[in-house]
């Protein structure tokens, strides 16, 4: 099953209750100056520019309400990103695909380039966009792209497809690959509650899946 399916098929089995939530509505927490930030503001914000081409909007407008937190957020992008024994292109293609199971426009909008820079085919990513299994993938992909789904959509992981991580991706890698997939959803989280939008107004990138 696609994506797309299986998206469909958790949301009308949910039992959680949804509420219509208008996309246009503004983000809940504006981007701030240097002049603005305390001074423990400054110093988590001076990490950010370290690592983030954006800038200091997104997911840091809101993240600067708590520097302490932002600090060791950054410390954890800084390894899922930039030292994880994950190889780039696997990395990146985890990332988008946690941002399309939670629609996470932002996300998406800023890991697409990433994932493309790393040597993503483009293939991939569109399938992924679109909600679907890409075809032709490696024995690497297919796996990575197995794990991910699996454990985001069925919130557990079969021993059949563990077993095929660790002897395609390694023990160090598998591991490095289940704390991406884990730590996306948290970003994805405080994109979500933050109604963080596509800088500038820009459009979405991804067709909405969950409604």
């Amino acid at each position: 099953m696609n994506i797309r399916g299986c998206v469909a098929a958790l949301l009308v089995s949910a039992m959680l209750p949804m509420q219509c939530v208008n996309a246009a509505d503004a983000p809940r927490f504006t981007q701030k100056s240097m002049e603005q930030l305390s001074p423990e503001q400054k110093e988590a914000a001076e990490g950010v520019l370290k690592q983030s081409s954006s800038g200091l909007g997104g997911p840091y407008a809101m993240l600067l309400t708590n520097p302490e937190l932002l600090k060791r957020y950054l410390m954890m992008t800084e390894y899922l990103r930039q030292k994880t024994s994950v190889p780039k292109h696997l990395n990146e293609m985890a990332i988008l695909l946690e941002a399309r199971l939670w629609d996470a426009q932002y996300e998406w909008w800023a890991h697409e380039p990433l994932a493309k820079k790393a040597g993503l085919s483009e293939a991939i990513i569109y399938d992924i966009r679109d909600g679907k299994k890409p075809a032709n993938m490696k024995p690497d992909e297919a796996v990575v792209y197995d794990f991910v789904t699996e454990l985001l959509l069925t919130k557990k992981l079969s021993d059949a497809t563990f077993a095929r991580a660790k002897q395609i991706l390694g023990e160090q890698q598998t591991v490095d690959l289940a704390a991406v997939t884990g730590f996306y959803v948290m970003v994805s989280a405080v994109i979500a509650a933050g109604r963080i939008g596509i800088p500038n107004n820009g459009p979405e990138p991804m067709p909405v899946l969950v409604k």
